[in-house]
């Protein structure tokens, strides 16, 4: 799955590269959602989902819809499972990546900024939507990116408006549940609006879950916040006066009508909604420990719910790697310390290239200079990191050494958040094939013997 591993632990602590590089690999292949929902379902005269039983004699169509990175790998499970029983479906994949399928129909979109590819995924989901029966079940894939790859704005407000805000927002350092909020506000499918489309049609939503809160979201799950707290989100990272003005006076007018439905509003019309969870981070993080204990290692998870600006989590990586090898951390080397989660970058100003893992990668790089034992790592599960095509990056005690052998100021591409240029230029970015998951972000801290 990673495509570079040979040159990647080719160098430097390579017997730490190595060790980081196979945990990594292991991991993501232990989260596949192909994997994970063909062990969901099954379909034996009766068809099961989860701890759900149907007769396929009393359902006149399935339709399968969804959206978000790397969900044509649940879908394809859908299908070999479900074969023809499948009546319609359609996906929305991030533009260029995912896997093929037969029966169900896969629109590309744009991500982490909405295209017109996402108008035209989110109109046919709505399309099938509306379609559905009172005997029909609609099987709905949701995964990291749903959001931005199912845009579609309420009335009066346009995609280049919409697509404005998603890129204010991703600028500001908000973390993903604030921004969220206001992205579920600005779509007629998000925070629960599609289970309403849907009905009476019965729902089951497949998620794999990609936000720190660890809950199961997006547009079959009802939702918990207001307009109100969408306003609030905006004032607080002093965007309320720069986003268009379209969306303010949406915001503002707060229709009933356009609101996100809540709990009790699926509980009046009495919807018919079940909501699966098939992956979440814990899963990815308990698979990196389980690997690094079979490589002989002491393995921890520190946090499968780390957040805050990737520097500083780097450099916190980084100082507990540090009392690690002075024998006062967490635990004893050789050792690997295992975090999941999803870190923020504020931008201001100019800026390059880079996105949360190698930015966090290299603020670490610049701490455990000169250290012969540790190894970091930080990847999105996704192999996408940003808006970069570098899934994240690797970094150990020789890493600063090299750079300033080779006329590269570490210490400046982290002040303009260039860090793709930086890995580029170094050789330590990872480069990946479709992961065929997406759980948010992994973070590994290696850390060897006194005599490696």
């Amino acid at each position: 799955m990673i495509k570079n591993s040979e040159k990647l632990s080719s160098k430097g602590n390579a017997k730490g590269r190595k060790i980081v590089l196979d945990i990594i690999e292991y991991a993501l292949e232990q989260v596949n959602s192909y994997n994970l929902v063909r062990d969901l379902i099954e379909f034996q005269g009766d068809l099961r989902i989860d701890s759900l039983v149907y007769n396929p004699d009393e359902i006149n169509n399935i339709f399968v819809v969804g959206g978000g990175k790397q969900v044509t790998f649940a879908a394809a499970a859908l299908e070999d499972v479900l074969g023809d029983i499948i009546s319609e479906g359609v996906v929305v994949e991030k533009r260029g990546w995912g896997r093929k399928t037969q029966r169900i129909r896969v629109i590309e979109g744009g991500h982490p900024i909405p295209d017109i590819g996402s108008i035209n995924g989110a109109e046919e989901i709505i399309r099938i939507a509306n379609k559905a029966d009172r005997n029909d079940l609609v099987i709905v894939c949701v995964t990291g990116g749903c959001t931005s790859l199912t845009a579609l704005p309420p009335k009066g407000i346009t995609l280049e408006e919409t697509a404005e805000v998603f890129d204010l927002l991703l600028r500001s350092g908000a973390p993903i549940q604030d921004v969220n909020i206001v992205r579920k506000h600005l779509s007629q499918l998000g925070g629960g609006k599609l289970s309403m489309l849907i009905d009476p049609a019965e729902t089951i939503g497949l998620i794999a879950v990609d936000e720190v809160a660890g809950l199961p979201w997006g547009p079959t799950v009802p939702d918990t916040t207001t307009f109100l707290d969408a306003i609030q989100i905006l004032t607080k990272y002093d965007l309320w006066n720069v986003v268009p003005r379209s969306i303010r006076t949406c915001f503002e007018r707060a229709d009933p009508l356009q609101e996100t439905p809540k709990a009790d509003d699926f509980d009046r019309r009495d919807v018919r909604v079940h909501n699966l969870v098939f992956a979440e981070n814990g899963m990815l993080c308990r698979a990196a420990e389980r690997r690094a204990s079979e490589l002989g290692l002491s393995a921890s998870i520190l946090s499968t719910s780390i957040e805050g600006e990737a520097k500083d989590v780097g450099a916190f990586l980084a100082s507990t790697a540090k009392e690690v090898e002075k024998n006062t951390g967490p635990s004893k080397p050789p050792c690997l310390l295992v975090a999941g989660g999803e870190t923020t970058v504020t931008i201001t100003g100019d800026h390059g290239e880079g996105g949360r893992n190698q930015e966090l990668a290299l603020a670490a790089a610049l701490k455990i200079v000169g250290s012969r034992r540790t190894v970091i790592a930080s990847i999105g599960t996704d192999g996408i990191d940003g808006t970069s095509d570098i899934a994240g990056g690797l970094v150990d005690g020789y890493t600063l050494e090299e750079a300033k052998n080779s006329g590269l100021d570490l210490f400046e591409y982290l002040k303009r958040h260039d860090s793709s240029s930086a890995f580029r230029k170094l050789g330590d970015a990872i480069y990946t094939d479709n992961t065929g998951t997406n759980l948010m972000d992994l973070m590994l801290v290696y850390v060897g013997e006194q005599n490696q």
